[in-house]
């Protein structure tokens, strides 16, 4: 089982992968400790939130940027 984060623009729009670090993780924990640190660089490179996807289901959607 695979999971991956998908980067999204601040306007809903999907980026583009090779504008973006491609991991890929063996688990949840992993892919979510990942992005605790690395969230504050996604953010400053325009990733105004990120899905993260198990396989090809998304789990949840979470917003890089302070409301």
């Amino acid at each position: 089982m695979a999971w991956t984060w998908r980067y999204i623009e601040a306007d809903g729009a999907q980026m583009k992968a090779e504008e973006l670090p491609v991991e890929s993780f063996t688990s949840r924990g992993d892919a979510e400790s990942w992005l605790g640190e690395n969230w504050a660089e996604l953010a400053e490179g325009g990733v105004g939130s990120v899905a993260l996807l198990e396989e090809d289901r998304e789990v949840y959607t979470m917003p890089l940027a302070a409301e």
